[in-house]
């Protein structure tokens, strides 16, 4: 894994169409909100994190999956223990 931003560990692989990037978030972080142009879905493959798509929030666990549809509002809160995501995104 290499770093992402302050807090995130990442490893991606890039195709040209198609982005997978396997993720590390660490404790306490928090992404208040941000959209980009593209679908994007994934799961978490350790730890609990609480995230949001435009004015529904989750909390998603182990196994847990996601979607959030391109132009909508989203973010995330991690806790006590750092989170794994593998996410899946349109390039």
């Amino acid at each position: 894994l290499e770093a992402f931003r302050p807090g995130i560990m990442s490893k991606a692989e890039i195709g040209d169409n198609l982005m997978m990037v396997c993720m590390q978030i660490d404790p306490e972080k928090e992404d208040t909100g941000h959209e980009h142009p593209f679908d994007q879905c994934g799961a978490v493959i350790e730890g609990q994190i609480e995230m949001f798509v435009g004015q529904e929030h989750r909390m998603l666990n182990v196994n847990d999956s996601y979607f959030i549809p391109a132009g909508e509002q989203h973010g995330w809160k991690t806790f006590a223990e750092p989170v794994k995501l593998l996410d899946i995104s349109q390039k």
